[in-house]
């Protein structure tokens, strides 16, 4: 149980002005925190950024972290990704002086939230240059990009909603073998690896709950 004295600074980031007018992902991020932190008098206000997670420039963050500094408490986010995917950027926070934790990873140190960091951008990289290889091929092979049956706006909108939930499923699947295999470095068992997944919200691709066999199978293929 989380000691009652202990305070929190919440921050939450929404990636559109739409997004935090409707509560549309900020209302999931606020039960995440307050689920984290239930007791009264653990979470002093909260920071509200509205901002692409691509750039840097985070006013409200920056209040965050003064006031969580001012007052002796711990900066809390829902998800290690309303940070930044900017590894830099993490690690600048990470040596800012405050703490902070992750409500999805609270028991991560140092060595976990840098790996994940790095991760988040690696991956962000890697499917950019795919994005621009794949344009180049088509190009080259002389097929003409955006065609107007898939330019309409019921198209646009089934298109940005698959390309996300694949990956989001992909890059699910990517961190939760390269955290299985963390793991086992340190040597913990296949039992004990599944619960930490579980325990951390990842699934199988099926999405059900990890077991010993499963997460075999995970390192496997990793």
């Amino acid at each position: 149980m989380l000691p009652t004295n202990k305070q929190y600074v919440p921050y939450y980031r929404v990636s559109t002005l739409k997004q935090g007018q409707s509560g549309l992902g900020l209302e999931a991020q606020r039960h995440a925190v307050h689920a984290f932190a239930p007791q009264p008098g653990q979470l002093i206000g909260e920071f509200v950024e509205v901002e692409s997670g691509k750039r840097n420039q985070r006013p409200q963050l920056q209040a965050a972290i003064a006031e969580a500094r001012q007052r002796g408490a711990t900066l809390l986010i829902a998800k290690l990704d309303r940070l930044s995917r900017n590894a830099g950027f993490i690690f600048a926070l990470r040596d800012s002086g405050v703490d902070f934790v992750c409500c999805d990873m609270p028991d991560a140190n140092t060595l976990t939230v840098g790996l994940f960091a790095v991760i988040a951008q690696h991956e962000r990289e890697t499917i950019s240059k795919r994005t621009r290889d794949a344009l180049v091929a088509k190009k080259a092979r002389g097929a003409v990009l955006g065609t107007p049956a898939n330019l309409t706006p019921a198209a646009q909108a089934h298109g940005r909603a698959t390309q996300q939930a694949n990956a989001r499923q992909h890059q699910a699947n990517r961190q939760a073998a390269r955290l299985a295999t963390l793991l086992q470095a340190q040597g913990h068992t296949l039992q004990q690896i599944a619960r930490e997944l579980n325990e951390s919200g990842y699934r199988t691709r099926r999405g059900r709950a990890f077991f010993p066999m499963s997460v075999q199978r995970l390192l496997q293929r990793g």
